[in-house]
Order: C-alpha cells, then sequence, then structure tokens
C-alpha cells in the first residue's frame, strides 16, 4: 500500500500544506503513528497558539495502547452500568473508541474564569488553537488526524477517570495515525458564502 509522503516534502510550500490539510475518520487509521520525537514536534507545534497573559489555559494527556485500552475500559464500564439491556457488541464498540488510531490526545482546559484582564472566552479559543495546530502540525509530519469530541467528553465519570474535575472541559480527543487510503475531498463552503466586505455602518 502506498503511504502518503510527508505533506512538506510533497507539496514544497506551507500554504499548499494548509490548502490540502484534511480530517480522516478515526476507524480508518493504521499504524504507524508518529514516534516519540515526532510526536514531540507536533505537541511543540500545537501549543504556539495565541495565549493572552500566557496562562497556557490548557492541558494535552497523551494516550498510547496502554492509556487507550484503559480509557476504553472506562467507557465500556459507564456504557454497559447505564445501559444494562445493551448487547454485548455495543459495549465492545464503546470499549474500542478510543483505540481506533495509534495516537490519541486528550486535550482539556484550564480555565481562569476570574481573570481580571483576560476573558474567559479568549482562554477558550486558545484551547481551540491547540487543537487546531496539532491537526496541521500532525499533516505537515506526514499523518492524519481527527479531533472528536462524542458523548465521553461530556461525561464527569470520564473526565475523573483522567483525573480532572466536573469544571473542567475536554476540549476534544484527538486520534494521529496514517490513513488506511487516501483521504478523498470534501465539500468546503464557498468564499462568497461566508465572507463579506465591510465598509462603516449602514445608516
Amino acid at each position: 500500500m502506498d503511504m502518503p509522503t510527508p505533506a512538506l516534502n510533497a507539496t514544497g510550500s506551507m500554504m499548499e500544506l494548509l490548502l490540502t490539510r484534511r480530517s480522516v475518520v478515526a476507524k480508518n487509521m493504521i499504524e504507524p503513528g508518529p514516534d516519540a520525537a515526532v510526536l514531540d514536534d507536533i505537541l511543540t507545534a500545537g501549543i504556539r497558539v495565541p495565549d493572552h497573559g500566557k496562562l497556557g489555559p490548557w492541558r494535552i494527556q497523551v494516550l498510547h495502547k496502554a492509556g487507550q485500552k484503559a480509557l476504553g475500559d472506562v467507557f465500556a464500564e459507564i456504557f454497559r452500568r447505564r445501559n444494562p439491556e445493551a448487547e454485548e457488541r455495543l459495549v465492545e464498540i464503546e470499549r474500542a473508541r478510543p483505540q481506533r488510531a495509534p495516537v490519541l490526545l486528550a486535550v482539556t482546559d484550564r480555565i481562569d474564569p476570574h481573570h481580571p484582564k483576560i476573558p474567559e472566552i479568549e482562554q477558550v479559543l486558545s484551547g481551540g488553537a491547540v487543537c487546531q495546530n496539532i491537526l496541521v502540525a500532525a499533516h505537515a509530519a506526514g499523518f492524519v488526524a481527527q479531533w472528536l469530541t462524542e458523548w465521553p467528553s461530556f461525561d464527569p465519570e470520564v473526565k475523573a477517570a483522567l483525573g480532572h474535575g466536573p469544571e473542567t472541559k475536554i476540549i476534544g480527543f484527538i486520534y494521529i495515525g496514517t490513513a488506511g487510503e487516501a483521504p478523498k475531498e470534501r465539500t468546503r463552503p464557498d468564499l462568497g458564502t461566508v465572507v463579506s466586505e465591510w465598509t462603516g455602518p449602514t445608516v
């Protein structure tokens, strides 16, 4: 099988990199994932985001196979307890959920809601920028990624299992691996439908 060529080598341009980035469904990812050095680069790029006040209002947890399996057991136990009549295959789907790609990242917020100068929304958006940077950096390194929330991101028991209090928000789970096949392009909005020029207030 022909594996994707690292994006920067294939395109030779940062603009082309940005124009070709797209998500790949986690269940369609295969090995290999990034090794430790490449993952460090991806994460280092990930945190180079606008961060008013240098608060670092986000945290990233890395889950390799052992962590993914442990989290899958958490998902399965929660799902089985809340759905006692569910077929076992559905329980196993939940167990497999965090194990769909070679590397899984759990990105969470660390908001200071009472900061005197930095609005909460700026801190939240900084966390979103971390996730987007990770997606782009994974693409630049020759891998594919998908940013998902799904029900576990909003579940207090999942948060607790990951070591977070109920006030913490899971911004998303990011799956990183290699595409099993070349991803197809998806339809994007026409610029004319989402971009306009503002020339001053209308009277």
